[in-house]
């Protein structure tokens, strides 16, 4: 059985500073890079590396250079990129990353190819196969509405990531996903309620579950998360401890290794404990795709936690 993932790819141009730079000021970069990212891209790579079996991506990149780099990138790590397509006359997606010396960041995303998805999205087909299938908001809300769609006519458990923050009601999504997964300002613009301490996170996942959907989990970053089911059940898994040095994917890996963990067959609080390490894990290197650990990594991480 395979993992399918329909999201965006990007180009990613970090810039490592001292600090966020305020409106009007230039920064100088104490270094830079370039690398895939995108969180179709950083998820897909993530459930790779995690998952002992097939991992298949939809995507569309754009005809220029950055989209053979891209394309290279993504065969490199593995994955089946049968449904990425190129978008003639359009540029591929770019991420403009900014990382502090505390690890925190800044983005700006121009979308590029990720936005020319018609509203059918990539067709049933691509899920045929698949046991889990793996869903962002960096493409057109109708494609995702449409593929979600698919895959749950499909038998696929579905997995929604409603990341970048929602500017429109998403309800309609929330009830195609077996699982969301959202991050604290993304619990406060789809519940309405900030998640502030574990009892606000969890009314919150509550909220969230009423929309429709089977699992909340609301990601606290250094504080854990919190979880609730539609049957009544919810808990919290504390965050393993790391000296973090880059966030920017800690998400996307979050969700690769969810994905990667359920498709294993494994239940879904060993799912979260596993997810949660390796997220961690990732913010002690440099880089989105490539800050993601390989599963032995994550395996001897949680032994020696």
């Amino acid at each position: 059985m395979t993992i399918a993932v329909f999201g965006s790819v990007n180009m990613d141009i970090v810039a490592r500073v001292s600090h966020l730079p305020a409106p009007g000021e230039t920064c100088h970069a104490l270094g830079h890079s370039v690398s895939l990212g995108g969180k179709g891209a950083n998820q897909a790579v993530a459930a790779q590396r995690l998952y002992q079996g097939e991992v298949r991506l939809s995507a569309a990149i754009g005809s220029d250079t950055f989209g053979t780099q891209a394309l290279e990138m993504l065969e490199g790590h593995g994955l089946g990129t049968g449904s990425v397509i190129r978008m003639p006359d359009h540029d591929t997606g770019l991420a403009l990353i900014h990382v502090d010396a505390a690890s925190q960041n800044s983005i700006t995303v121009i979308a590029g190819a990720n936005m020319c998805w018609p509203d059918a999205g990539p067709g049933q087909s691509v899920f045929a196969s698949a046991k889990v299938a793996l869903f962002q908001l960096e493409t057109p809300i109708e494609a995702v509405a449409s593929a979600m769609a698919d895959a749950r006519a499909a038998g696929c458990m579905v997995i929604l990531d409603p990341a970048p923050v929602p500017e429109r009601d998403i309800s309609g999504l929330i009830a195609l996903a077996d699982i969301v997964t959202p991050n604290e300002r993304e619990t406060e613009a789809i519940s309405g309620l900030y998640p502030s301490d574990t009892a606000s996170a969890l009314e919150a996942a509550e909220r969230i579950v009423a929309q429709g959907c089977g699992i909340a989990i609301v990601k606290l970053g250094e504080r854990g998360l919190v979880f609730a089911t539609s049957d009544g059940h919810s808990g919290t898994v504390p965050a393993y401890r790391v000296e973090a040095i880059d966030t920017v994917a800690a998400g996307d890996c979050f969700n690769g290794a969810l994905a990667a963990s359920l498709a294993a067959g494994k239940d879904i609080d060993a799912a979260l404990d596993f997810a949660a390490a390796a997220a961690a894990l990732s913010t002690t290197r440099h880089g989105a795709a490539d800050s993601i650990p390989s599963l032995p990594e994550v395996l001897e991480f949680m032994k020696s936690a």
